[in-house]
């Protein structure tokens, strides 16, 4: 099995945060850049484009002078500047401006930009005079056709701030991101994923064509076109960027096979889960706990609520919550306690990423694809639909759904608690000779509804497992604090993955909680 999430943290956490400079334009064509010829431009003409491609041999995007983008390194491509005065829509004729990514080592398939206006579109052509360059800089031996890896929306021009302050980047295969509610990037979301983690190599289907319309400033909303190429498959995607108090991403896209795959992936999302406070080993690393996102949260179509808190297991894992219709899913970060991160990252900061269907889906199931990892700089999480009914080729696959890029659930839950913490331990009672081969799990619960219990009142703890026998199960309210926990210990033989689902309950049958779900590792502990 060949897997991989995509590129290096390192290096899209220095290619995102490189400081772009920007530029003017005015209210109809951007006059300080060179155009092509303007040309007709409809989203039904990019689905048939789509469709016919889809008909075509694959062909990869043309890579030019690779020998140079080779030594266009980590550093040296952050040195790669796009200028303040060759930026569209810094003054009239849109909200949001737009500059561009050099293409590098990590980057080296060019992209088309194209502006659009109404139904019309003209393309940008790439010139290094739109970039600062040092001297020496080796990009200076590219020539002048050799186009753009990628972009990026910065904040309202009527900002301060907005020449350094970026909101929402596409770069890199079909991957983009934001930085939500929170003002800090974290993980990212993808156009499409196409047999990851399976018995063969992971395809990369590939943004080839990218159409930017900036926010009129009315509705505040941006679009963005974009043509999707890859081996197995081909698409049209319309991406409607609302920047608010957080930033909604609307997603109509329609898809078609080349070839038959063996999972294909609507909707997916792709974080980093190094260590919490669930297993985190002595020393290490010396922080509390590093991770982009904390656990996978659902809504399930027929309203049960879900939260799995995520592992870094010893081999790759792929769980599947099967379901219909959806109500929604997504990758959160829950922990905000900043005393709980102790670095310089703002990982208390990420942003959590809720995926809403805005159309039924039909059935399939919610993947968890979980993979092993010894670093923060790799990202080792997906999370996606995957389809029960397998799409045909040649057939169109059509998707709506919403994105919503902020701290928390746009959806909260306002009449049951959620678990906040999961922490694991030796089994047994304290002051006593510890069982062999027995744990202890510990599940963290807040909720206004807990506070409804009268006093000396115990929720009842409603726990299951795969295999394996739980017992010694309790509530307890924690001291001094609004959080009660709920504990009990499992033993098991053997080395395979137990499933563990816990609730809290009052008086047998009113639920008070979310269902806490938990893949325990027993290699792991």
């Amino acid at each position: 099995m060949t897997t991989t999430l995509g590129l290096d943290r390192r290096i899209l956490i220095q290619v995102f945060l490189v400081l772009v400079c920007l530029s003017n334009q005015n209210a109809s064509w951007a006059e300080s850049i060179e155009l092509g010829q303007e040309q007709e431009f409809s989203y039904n003409h990019l689905i048939e484009r789509a469709k016919k491609l889809a008909t075509e041999p694959y062909g990869a995007p043309a890579v030019s002078h690779a020998h140079i983008l080779e030594k266009i390194d980590y550093d040296a491509h952050g040195q790669l500047h796009f200028k303040r005065e060759f930026s569209p829509y810094a003054t009239e004729g849109g909200e949001y401006p737009l500059t561009f990514f050099h293409l590098g080592r990590y980057f080296k398939k060019p992209v088309r930009m194209f502006l659009l206006k109404g139904n019309h579109a003209r393309e940008i052509r790439y010139s290094t005079e739109y970039f600062n360059m040092p001297a020496q800089s080796i990009a200076r031996q590219l020539p002048e056709d050799i186009g753009f890896a990628g972009f990026r929306f910065h904040e309202s021009r009527h900002r301060k701030d907005w020449k350094t302050q970026d909101w929402i980047a596409f770069l890199g295969a079909s991957y983009f991101r934001t930085i939500g509610s929170e003002g800090q990037y974290g993980l990212s979301a993808r156009g499409v994923a196409v047999d990851t983690a399976t018995h063969g190599p992971e395809e990369f289907p590939d943004f080839v064509e990218f159409y930017i319309e900036s926010a009129d400033g009315v509705e505040n909303t941006s679009t963005v076109y974009a043509l999707l190429n890859g081996e197995s498959i081909t698409g049209a995607y319309r991406f409607d960027l609302k920047r608010s108090d957080n930033v909604i991403v609307d997603v109509e896209k329609t898809l078609f096979l080349r070839k038959p795959v063996q999972r294909l992936g609507i909707a997916p999302l792709t974080s980093m889960f190094w260590f919490s406070e669930t297993n985190k080993s002595f020393a290490v690393d010396w922080r509390p706990e590093v991770h982009d996102s904390d656990g996978l949260e659902m809504w399930t179509g027929n309203g049960e609520r879900i939260w799995r808190q995520l592992n870094n297991p010893k081999d790759v894992r792929v769980s599947g919550f099967v379901d219909e219709n959806p109500r929604g899913f997504g990758l959160m970060q829950r922990d905000r306690e900043v005393t709980h991160y102790l670095d310089g990252v703002r990982y208390h900061r990420r942003p959590s990423l809720w995926v809403e269907p805005l159309h039924h889906w039909g059935k399939g199931q919610v993947t968890l694809v979980e993979l092993p990892t010894d670093d923060e700089i790799h990202d080792n999480i997906a999370l996606f639909w995957n389809p029960a009914e397998q799409p045909k080729v040649g057939e169109p696959i059509h998707y709506r759904y919403r994105m919503y890029w902020q701290a928390n659930n746009p959806h909260p839950m306002k009449k049951l608690a959620r678990a906040t913490a999961t922490r694991l331990g030796r089994g047994g009672n304290a002051g006593q000779a510890r069982p062999e081969g027995v744990s202890k799990i510990s599940v963290e619960w807040e909720g206004e509804i807990l506070g409804t219990l009268e006093y000396g009142e115990f929720p009842d703890v409603v726990v299951t497992a795969s295999r394996g026998e739980v017992s010694l199960i309790r509530a307890e309210p924690i001291m001094d604090t609004r959080i009660w926990r709920a504990v009990f210990d499992l033993s098991v033989t053997g080395t395979e993955p137990v499933e563990l689902r816990m609730y809290l309950r009052r008086n047998k049958n009113q639920p008070l909680s979310e269902t806490w779900t938990y893949q325990y590792l027993p290699e792991s502990h």
